[in-house]
């Protein structure tokens, strides 16, 4: 079982939540993007073999969105952190993420 620590609940059952596909994806202006923008935006995601940045819906709880850096391979969760915030550095290398 996958447990989640909730910024706001505490640890919590992975039940609890629905993943709301990958963190950090910066939205076009639709007045300008060109179609080649806008269809990256909707459809192109990465999915790396290792650490991946997440979005979370807490939703059997605070409702609450939150990001997640995880692990694809171990499921290691090594970030919870909120929406507004950046992705923390998880290498000593910088930023981690987008």
């Amino acid at each position: 079982m996958l447990l989640i620590v909730c910024p706001w609940c505490g640890e919590r059952e992975h039940s609890e939540f629905s993943c709301g596909g990958e963190g950090h994806i910066a939205r076009p202006d639709p007045r300008t993007a060109t179609d080649e923008e806008w269809a990256d935006y909707l459809f192109m995601r990465q999915n790396p073999k290792g650490v991946h940045h997440e979005r979370w819906f807490h939703v059997h709880g605070c409702r609450q969105w939150f990001h997640m850096a995880r692990d694809t391979v171990t499921h290691e969760i090594l970030a919870v952190y909120g929406i507004a915030e950046k992705p923390p550095a998880l290498d000593g290398s910088g930023e981690g993420g987008r």
